[in-house]
């Protein structure tokens, strides 16, 4: 039986429709602050989906999967190609998937995704490549493997999760959180432009504040935006240093917390066992996205500015054909594409 994929609201308003990654240094805590608020948001009825796109991925454990759940969960990085084929759909700019890249923006006869209904995934990636965990779905990009080691750098893994953002439509009260790979490492991709906000995990530390100088200096060059969230805060000389280090950028911060060690340590965890500071914290951080503008002119335009850099750098060259003719000059993602596509 011919299995119908796409399903789409009535309303295709400009509200609430927010990708936000979580960046910050190896060890900030940005891997259970995402997991803590995509938690937040699907307690709130949220459509939620989350992305392990770091090299270390224990975001599914941070939501409490076990072995042998994540061993279950289908790889993004792992089937890139097949991502790629359903993506082109009937595209004819795009010859075949052998000659898309993690930039190939989309344009008419693309293949465009939305978040999973009410649960249900609306298309094969998401039915093959998502797992629900209370109430949030989630995808993992994968880890390296032995056969990876010397031959592939991990940015060919998130290459997947840059293919899916540029060809998805976010709508009404739904969100995509990514965590992204610890460092600087973030930038090393236009990937880092995908989102309507980031979030920089800092402690208060000297090393926490000089990954926070090291993005800002970033963002500003590609007008990301970026908020401080501080983390791991013990006394208020902490915040104190914050403030003195980051200034305006900083949002908030959450305090260390019993529950959240417990839940590090694999001990039951439900959100209403993080301390009211905490819960304080993460509904500061939905308000700072709710309150996002979403510009899908903007948005398309970063993704072919990267593409046409990727392209003249070294992609027409490994590919053997001018990738700067794939994109569509009349074509800018939103939501009146996915209902088109839905007709």
């Amino acid at each position: 039986m011919h299995r119908k994929w796409f399903s789409f609201p009535h309303d295709l308003s400009l509200e609430a429709l927010v990708k936000v990654a979580f960046v910050g240094k190896g060890g900030s805590g940005k891997t259970t602050l995402s997991s803590l608020f995509a938690r937040h948001l699907a307690a709130r009825g949220a459509t939620t989906v989350v992305i392990d796109a770091d090299i270390n991925q224990h975001l599914g454990e941070a939501l409490g999967l076990d072995e042998r759940e994540l061993a279950g969960i289908q790889p993004m990085g792992h089937h890139l190609t097949e991502i790629k084929e359903y993506l082109r759909g009937d595209n004819p700019r795009i010859a075949s998937a052998d000659t898309m890249i993690k930039t190939t923006p989309p344009g008419k006869g693309s293949r465009l995704l939305r978040p999973p209904a009410h649960g249900v995934p609306t298309d094969p990636i998401h039915d093959r490549h998502s797992v629900n965990v209370g109430g949030v779905h989630l995808m993992v990009t994968g880890p390296f493997t032995e056969e990876d080691l010397g031959v592939a750098c991990y940015h060919s893994k998130v290459g997947a999760v840059e293919l899916y953002l540029n060809h998805l439509v976010d709508g009404p009260d739904e969100y995509v959180v990514v965590d992204m790979t610890a460092g600087a490492d973030s930038f090393a991709s236009g990937l880092f432009t995908r989102f309507d906000l980031t979030f920089l995990v800092a402690e208060p530390t000297r090393k926490g504040v000089g990954v926070y100088r090291q993005y800002r200096d970033y963002a500003a060059e590609y007008d990301v935006a970026i908020a401080v969230v501080g983390n791991k805060v013990q006394h208020p000389d902490d915040v104190a240093y914050l403030r003195e280090q980051v200034g305006k950028d900083l949002l908030t911060w959450f305090p260390h917390s019993a529950a959240v060690r417990a839940m590090e340590q694999g001990r039951g965890f439900a959100l209403d066992d993080f301390e009211a500071a905490g819960r304080a914290a993460l509904d500061t951080l939905h308000r700072a996205v709710d309150a996002r503008d979403k510009d899908w002119v903007h948005f398309t335009r970063q993704a072919v500015d990267f593409h046409i850099k990727n392209a003249q750098s070294w992609a027409n060259e490994a590919v053997g054909m001018d990738l700067v003719d794939q994109i569509d000059p009349d074509f800018v993602l939103g939501p009146e594409r996915t209902l088109a596509q839905a007709l």
